[in-house]
């Protein structure tokens, strides 16, 4: 039985869907990066935090695999994310070539702003649905990424994104 949310779709809507679900994650992307420069992080900082935060101890190729993002870029990122205070690397006990990652105590209090900062963007982005309707939309959304096996908590453009930010 398929899910609804009351929601009826006229033939001009259909054929849309891709379209509009476009539009609204680049509208979302944006306001969430304009959004938390108000704590000086770009989107590729905080999502390496929210993994960080998550999963502590992980070393550099880790991260990488996990954001599917080149290791090259991940050792910058780092590195600035080091330099600003927010992660150490700290030797391996068990591995002693590795390095693992882990947030310092500004790293998670930005990170303690971050998911204060993502809170009040999810209600911006959502504010004209009921609670009902933003139950649905994001049960019909999750069914989308499984379908597309899409992670969940990882952006898919960070990759892009990060290397376009390189070329600039």
């Amino acid at each position: 039985m398929p899910y609804s949310v009351g929601v009826t779709t006229s033939p001009q809507a259909e054929g849309r869907i891709a379209f509009l679900l476009a539009q609204v994650g680049a509208h979302a992307s944006e306001a969430f990066a304009v959004r938390i420069r108000e704590v000086g992080l770009t989107p590729s900082d905080a999502g390496v935090l929210r993994v960080l935060g998550r999963s502590s101890g992980m070393n550099q190729r880790q991260l990488a695999e996990r954001l599917r993002a080149t290791p090259s870029r991940v050792v910058a990122l780092i590195d600035s994310l080091q330099q600003r205070g927010l992660v150490e690397r700290v030797r391996s006990e068990t591995d002693r070539r590795n390095y693992e990652l882990h947030l310092t105590t500004s790293g998670k209090a930005v990170s303690q702003d971050l998911r204060r900062l993502a809170a009040q963007h999810e209600t911006a982005m959502s504010g004209g649905l009921t609670g009902s309707q933003r139950d649905g939309l994001a049960k019909l959304l999750r069914l989308v990424a499984d379908h597309q096996h899409l992670d969940e908590g990882i952006h898919p453009g960070y990759q892009n994104r990060a290397s376009e930010q390189e070329a600039t």
